[in-house]
């Protein structure tokens, strides 16, 4: 079964998760306040923005930012979208920080329709 979402502008993106790098057309942000994990060292944190990049290898799918993640103290680092894992709990909804449930449930099922499987991670503490 097929559904789709509707974005900002009107557009129609359908929930098949793609795991492919997309097009800036095609890109959709991963909310502030999502708790997440960097795929290589496993520092966790939550993100609160976005930062332009001028120079550098990799870059979110608009070809400009990355992802200003918050890990604890102060501290931010920036990370492209494809090193993040999406943080979760055990009924597999999106951990967020400071966010209710209703705002959590449809946040879950907009990066599921985006992102693969092997995109999420239970957050164990």
């Amino acid at each position: 079964m097929w559904t789709s979402l509707r974005c900002k502008g009107g557009r129609k993106v359908s929930d098949q998760n793609q795991d492919a790098p997309r097009a800036a057309t095609q890109w959709v942000r991963i909310p502030d306040g999502t708790m997440v994990q960097h795929r290589l060292d496993g520092q966790k944190g939550h993100i609160d923005g976005l930062t332009e990049i001028v120079t550098g290898p990799s870059r979110n799918p608009d070809g400009r930012t990355q992802y200003r993640i918050n890990v604890g103290k102060g501290d931010r680092v920036l990370i492209a979208e494809e090193d993040l894992l999406i943080l979760t709990d055990a009924e597999g909804m999106v951990r967020m920080a400071k966010e209710k449930g209703e705002y959590r449930s449809l946040v879950s099922k907009q990066l599921r329709g985006i992102f693969g499987e092997d995109r999420f991670i239970v957050k164990t503490s």
